[in-house]
């Protein structure tokens, strides 16, 4: 009996030893406005330049610099730098070479992908990679185009294909929703069009691999409940009966009961993770570890609400008035976890 429980143990012991595991961070981040100082002529940026209503400078800009690289060091204190961050409210490249190359994140390589959009005020989205984690395929904006509204632009969605530490392959999209500026009725549509058009590229990739690994990622403006999310996207919160073509939210777990933006006294939940079924249930040499997305609420991200209680984000401007925060909105993250057989 004993030499059959050892024999058993040494078995277990090689197989374990068959696999290498590790960890990498995916993140997302609405960092507010991360404008440069400049006046661009082809943008209606002038209220972020020195003499906007902003008082944009280039003293201030800086300081925005580094209170994001403090957030991107700080994501990374457990698992390392985060290999894949996905921005929303980016100006421009210079915005981003700044960031990535003008602090303390140059000693970590990181490289970016961006597309200039069509959005009236130069507000895009982006990803910063590591290379040497995450080795691009293929990199290209989405459009989108919605009919109705000849005159509004909204910013493209940036689908980015790459191959994670060797082993696998990730599809990743960037996205940022139209708002609810203009109020809810008005641009409902919007947000129902874009997330038709999301759901339809991500369609096209789950036609040739049903199991393929995609992590979709932004500020979609509406919750995990609501119909853009749950229709029109179809990223589902009951995960008991998916399908080929099933998308998961891992942001439904916090509806209700906490958020990554508060507006008044309400947290919301519009910045999300979703990923494929293939992702979710490890089809490949990809997992979400614990199945579970975070929000990330370092103590230096929040101040006392003073007006609604609790807690909110520490932003960078309120209204007008320049307060040299971090951004109104929380990161959100995912890790996966690799499995080389």
């Amino acid at each position: 009996m004993r030499v059959r429980f050892l024999f058993l143990v040494i078995i277990i012991y090689f197989a374990l030893s068959m696999q290498a595991t590790d960890t990498v961070r995916v993140a997302f981040y609405n960092v507010e406005n991360f404008f440069d100082y400049f006046d661009d002529s082809l943008k209606a940026d002038e209220a972020f330049t020195p003499r906007g209503v902003y008082a944009w400078t280039k003293a201030r800009y800086e300081t925005k610099c580094s209170r994001l690289f403090k957030v991107i060091a700080s994501l990374g204190e457990t698992t390392g730098l985060p290999m894949l961050i996905g921005f929303c409210e980016i100006e421009n490249n210079k915005v981003l070479s700044d960031l990535i190359y003008g602090t303390p994140l140059r000693k970590y390589g990181y490289r970016y992908v961006h597309h200039e959009s069509a959005d009236a005020r130069g507000i895009d989205v982006a990803l910063i990679y590591r290379p040497q984690q995450f080795a691009i395929l293929e990199e290209q904006p989405v459009h989108i185009v919605y009919a109705p509204d000849t005159v509004s632009r909204t910013r493209d969605i940036l689908y980015v294909k790459g191959v994670v530490l060797g082993v696998d392959t990730l599809h990743v999209f960037v996205c940022h929703f139209p708002s609810k500026y203009g109020g809810l009725l008005a641009t409902v549509a919007k947000r129902a069009h874009t997330a038709t058009t999301l759901k339809n590229r991500v369609d096209s990739i789950l036609n040739v691999n049903n199991d393929a690994n995609i992590v979709i990622m932004g500020d979609f403006n509406d919750e995990p409940t609501d119909e853009s999310m749950i229709h029109n996207l179809a990223a589902q919160c009951d995960t008991t009966n998916l399908t080929p073509y099933s998308l998961v939210n891992l942001m439904c777990p916090f509806v209700g009961k906490h958020g990554s933006h508060k507006y008044r006294e309400q947290w919301s939940i519009i910045d999300q993770i979703i990923v494929s079924k293939g992702l979710f249930l490890q089809h490949g040499n990809l997992s979400i570890r614990q199945r579970q997305a975070h929000i990330f609420e370092a103590p230096f991200l929040l101040i006392e609400d003073a007006t609604y209680w609790g807690k909110k984000p520490y932003r960078t401007y309120v209204g007008m008035k320049y307060q040299g925060g971090y951004s109104d909105h929380l990161p959100v993250y995912v890790d996966l976890v690799i499995i080389e057989n």
